[in-house]
């Protein structure tokens, strides 16, 4: 098979709104199985929105991406943990060491990083797919973290993962991520966006303490000012404010959205590049299904302005895709209902009256 590759404009042109009727269709058959009517809950959200999306009613093989880059940003003190960190998980991830692949294996799903721009020669390594578009991002406290070539590349590089394994026969995708520094372009990114002050949506990410919020709410604000990202142009925004990775995922939405691939969206830094993908097309989010809620204060935020409502809330904050792994399960799960229970018909069950 010759595998098809789109560019953002293509992309962008190719996604419409699920089809409304494929929902009802979908509906109905759940309210006529042996159960009151709605008793099921957002399960039958689950169900019925994958079914419209994709026209299929099982999932076939799932993949976690987990996408990986460095930020220039970290040099201004904002992570409580050093940017050597980034590729030492990524052998993490490959040797299956991470919580993201306890969780992935759990619900059957394999784990790819996507290295989009980690400060690191991982050469050919199996189970890392090479997007590299640099070796990080420029500190956006003293000027863009990229190019808007660079934005466009690596959006253009996760539209087409999309469509590459869409063609090989996968069914449901997951977004995660690994980067240093990443909670504070997220958060300049959700301000941006969400038309609100920094410090209502910078949090702590990976536990750093008060003098260290301190500093990383200076840096935003502070690549904010010089920056001056558009917030009308979601590639200005990502390009001035943003992370390859975060770039990435944004372009996996996408991607996911112009072949009819649902997506599930792990946490905060998974958001921002849902975000992104919202800005440039309003229809993107009717593809993805939010996994949970962060405990970065800044999330829920963020998930307002996409219209999602998140499957859990177990107090996660640790990326890489473990959130989006356990949602995965959740919508196989709902598949399952869909499939197994009977009608009233089927089952000899008698209907309620209110049916």
């Amino acid at each position: 098979m010759t595998e098809t590759r789109l560019t953002l404009d293509r992309c962008l042109a190719r996604i419409q709104a699920v089809d409304p009727a494929a929902l009802e269709s979908v509906q109905r058959r759940i309210d006529s199985q042996a159960k009151p009517i709605g008793s099921m809950g957002r399960l039958e959200e689950l169900a019925r929105r994958y079914v419209a999306i994709s026209g299929r009613e099982d999932i076939r093989r799932k993949i976690v991406f987990t996408f990986a880059g460095d930020h220039g940003v970290t040099e201004e003190g904002v992570s409580a943990f050093p940017k050597e960190v980034t590729p030492q998980m990524v052998y993490n991830f490959v040797d299956k060491g991470a919580c993201v692949n306890a969780l992935a294996s759990h619900v059957g799903a394999e784990v790819i990083v996507v290295d989009m721009g980690v400060d690191h020669d991982f050469g050919t390594l199996p189970g890392v797919i090479d997007c590299k578009v640099a070796r990080g991002t420029a500190n956006f406290t003293k000027g863009p973290a990229m190019s808007r070539e660079q934005a466009v590349q690596a959006l253009e590089a996760g539209i087409n993962l999309a469509v590459r394994f869409k063609e090989q026969g996968v069914d449901l995708v997951a977004t995660g991520d690994m980067g240093i520094g990443n909670t504070s372009p997220s958060s300049a990114i959700a301000a941006l966006i969400c038309g609100l002050p920094p410090e209502k949506v910078t949090h702590r990410g990976t536990g750093i303490d008060d003098e260290g919020l301190c500093r990383k709410l200076s840096a935003i604000v502070r690549g904010l000012e010089l920056n001056r990202p558009d917030p009308k142009d979601a590639i200005d925004v990502l390009a001035k404010v943003g992370g390859f990775e975060i770039a990435g995922i944004a372009g996996l939405v996408l991607g996911c959205a112009a072949v009819r691939l649902p997506v599930v969206v792990d946490g905060f830094i998974s958001t921002a590049g849902a975000l992104i993908a919202h800005e440039l097309h309003p229809h993107a989010r009717d593809y993805l299904f939010a996994a949970h809620q962060s405990v970065e204060i800044g999330h829920r935020h963020m998930l307002a302005r996409l219209g999602q409502s998140p499957m859990l809330d177990l107090h996660m904050r640790l990326g890489e895709g473990t959130g989006s792994a356990l949602g995965m399960g959740l919508i196989e799960a709902s598949l399952k209902l869909l499939r197994e229970v009977r009608t009233f018909g089927q089952s000899g069950v008698s209907e309620g009256s209110d049916r």
